[in-house]
């Protein structure tokens, strides 16, 4: 049967002042009415349903996910003890699927995505399946077509084509490291390379046996969590063994080492909305090219990113190029050329010992 994970343990820091430890990007709604979260769950309609769908989330979160999705049973939303990454995010999901459905198919995912046309994603996803129901050791990925020579994402190499009903799929040559520009250009320029979306399939005992293969350390503590399921013992073993993991990414564990690794070029838009100028392809513009979330009043103001809590009247005197964030308890001004220093100013406010904004 196919599963679906929702992998929501980021804590969304370029998005601060709205994203915040206890609220983070995706409990947010910064496209449409549904949080982000709530629209991942929402595009799994008619493929997988609730009971098969899973999200793990950091485990101060786990009453705000339930609450964001009252259709997902409580045993289903694992609160993760501390961040280890995506590995270990991925094994112990694979590990719980596993247990109740050793043939079973997992479908990963981030929470933090916008896709605009759910019902290609779905199309995309089934032929996925059907992929990985052909030969049980391959694990497959979803290529972005790139549109600039972007350095802020890792990318795949395509290698030969493959058999694949209603999507372009091909053999992986090798995964690549989020390049310099120039790198990155040569990518867009060759036309055999894709974003890396961060969007697997692959079947649970597979990816448990490439942990194993690749990861023993970490497979070995995932397996005494997985034997203490369904125990009195588990929440104790989980806050152990997991903790005791050595935390990275499902790519470098694994993705950029596998030999059977299948490539389908993503037949969805796609954006994995990473910081505030993505809420300018997400919204419409005014006349001036500002892009407006709630309630601004313009003098002499263009090409600007303001973003508010509902009621409270934002006025911008004379700027272009900017970026304002207003919360309740703290505002962010900036020109969207220094938007990635966002960090810095999250940085700043952990040092002043200002964890109230945090």
């Amino acid at each position: 049967m196919l599963h679906a994970v929702i992998m929501a343990g980021g804590s969304g820091t370029r998005f601060w002042p709205a994203s915040r430890n206890a609220l983070p990007k995706q409990l947010l709604a910064l496209s449409g009415e549904r949080t982000m979260i709530q629209a991942t769950s929402d595009r799994l309609e008619g493929l997988v349903p609730a009971e098969r769908r899973m999200v793990l989330t950091n485990q101060a979160l786990v009453s705000a996910v339930l609450e964001q999705l009252p259709e997902f049973p409580n045993q289903n939303v694992v609160g993760e003890p501390c961040k280890r990454d995506t590995a270990p995010c991925v094994g112990l999901a694979a590990a719980m699927i596993a247990r109740k459905d050793p043939e079973g198919i997992m479908a990963v995912m981030p929470s933090d995505h916008v896709i605009g046309t759910p019902d290609r994603f779905r199309d995309a996803i089934r032929a996925g399946e059907k992929l990985v129901q052909e030969d049980a050791s391959r694990i497959v990925t979803f290529g972005i077509k790139p549109s600039y020579p972007a350095e802020s994402f890792g990318y795949i190499e395509r290698a030969e084509p493959l058999q694949a009903a209603g999507v372009a799929a091909f053999q992986v040559a090798r995964f690549r490291e989020k390049p310099d520009r120039l790198t990155a250009q040569q990518y867009l320029s060759s036309g055999s390379f894709y974003w890396n979306s961060g969007i697997f399939l692959w079947r649970a005992s597979t990816i448990l046996d490439a942990l194993k293969s690749h990861q023993l350390e970490m497979y070995e503590h995932l397996d005494r969590i997985a034997q203490a399921m369904e125990t009195d013992k588990f929440q104790e073993t989980l806050a152990v063994e997991f903790a005791a993991i050595k935390g990275t990414s499902i790519d470098y564990a694994v993705m950029e080492s596998y030999p059977n690794v299948a490539v389908i070029e993503a037949p969805f838009e796609w954006d994995d909305v990473g910081s505030w100028q993505a809420l300018e392809r997400l919204n419409p513009s005014d006349e001036h090219g500002n892009t407006v979330v709630g309630s601004h009043y313009a003098i002499d103001t263009k090409g600007s990113i303001i973003f508010g809590q509902p009621g409270h009247a934002i006025v911008t005197i004379g700027i272009e190029d900017m970026i304002v964030v207003q919360t309740p308890d703290a505002t962010l001004v900036a020109p969207k050329s220094a938007e990635e220093r966002v960090r810095e100013a999250v940085r700043l406010l952990l040092e002043s010992n200002r964890n109230d904004c945090l």
